[in-house]
């Protein structure tokens, strides 16, 4: 293959098969919404899975007294009986609710659900 050959080929290559010159992307208007507003359409997001969990509670130990832990021990949480456990999603708090037994499975029954625009805010 000649100089020629190369170089001619190497255009062909660059410039496009058709040997068009490159177009700029063209993009549909943004259309501008309400601020606060809900979305009119959130049905795609419906099916996203997310994270849930209910805090019971914590505390702080000294390992020696986590190596002492056999079956029957009880460990002293942070939390009072009867106080409102928290409802996370992806470790952002959504709701507090109490403890229930349903069909023999543990539950939690909502209490008080965070505004959306308190969750919002946790976002920030």
């Amino acid at each position: 293959m000649g100089d020629a050959e190369s170089t001619t080929q190497a255009e062909t290559q660059t410039s496009g098969a058709a040997g068009t010159a490159p177009q700029p992307a063209a993009f549909p208007a943004v259309q501008q919404s309400e601020t606060g507003g809900t979305p009119k359409n959130i049905d795609f997001i419906l099916d996203i899975p997310m994270s849930v969990s209910v805090f019971v509670g914590s505390t702080r130990m000294a390992i020696r007294d986590l190596l002492q832990l056999a079956q029957g021990s009880v460990i002293e949480l942070d939390k009072l009986a009867g106080e409102p456990m928290e409802v996370m999603v992806n470790n952002k708090l959504v709701a507090r609710g109490e403890v229930v037994v349903v069909n023999e499975k543990f539950g939690i029954r909502l209490t008080d659900v965070v505004s959306a625009a308190e969750r919002v805010q946790q976002l920030g």
